[in-house]
């Protein structure tokens, strides 16, 4: 087999490995993401720090006595955690919350721009290999 008449592929994955570095270093979080991936992702945060928000408000509502003007009963217990879920929902969306859900959003961005970029660096390396599936790459 005469491997001489073979061109020598160029190494991209050098190339590759330095771009993917860069964007680290940049701190870029939601690069090659979509901005309906960017949405989804913010919803998906506020509606867990309400969710959050909510179950401590639960909690802190167990601790107080029983309202005696009112007596309490079944209908008041099921009107208080749905308003206190509102109360909860509402400080997330309007005054940002306790800041969870921008923390939250930011590591979903960040672990999604890495699976986006290692999708990129695969399909790089891939294109780069020989059609007989042999890396002759020095």
């Amino acid at each position: 087999m005469d491997i001489a008449g073979l061109q020598k592929i160029p190494d991209t994955s050098d190339a590759v490995s330095e771009k993917a570095r860069q964007l680290q270093r940049q701190g870029n979080t939601g690069v090659g993401l979509t901005e309906k991936q960017r949405q989804q992702a913010k919803k998906v945060s506020q509606d867990f720090e309400g969710l959050f928000i909510g179950m401590m408000m639960k909690s802190m509502r167990a601790t107080v006595g029983k309202d005696k003007l009112t007596n309490g009963g079944h209908g008041e217990e099921v009107y208080r955690s749905m308003l206190d879920q509102e109360y909860a929902n509402v400080a997330v969306k309007r005054a940002g919350g306790m800041g969870l859900a921008k923390i939250i959003e930011q590591d979903i961005l960040r672990q999604e721009s890495r699976r986006a970029v290692r999708g990129v660096v695969e399909t790089v390396q891939k294109s780069s290999e020989t059609p007989l599936g042999l890396d002759i790459r020095q």
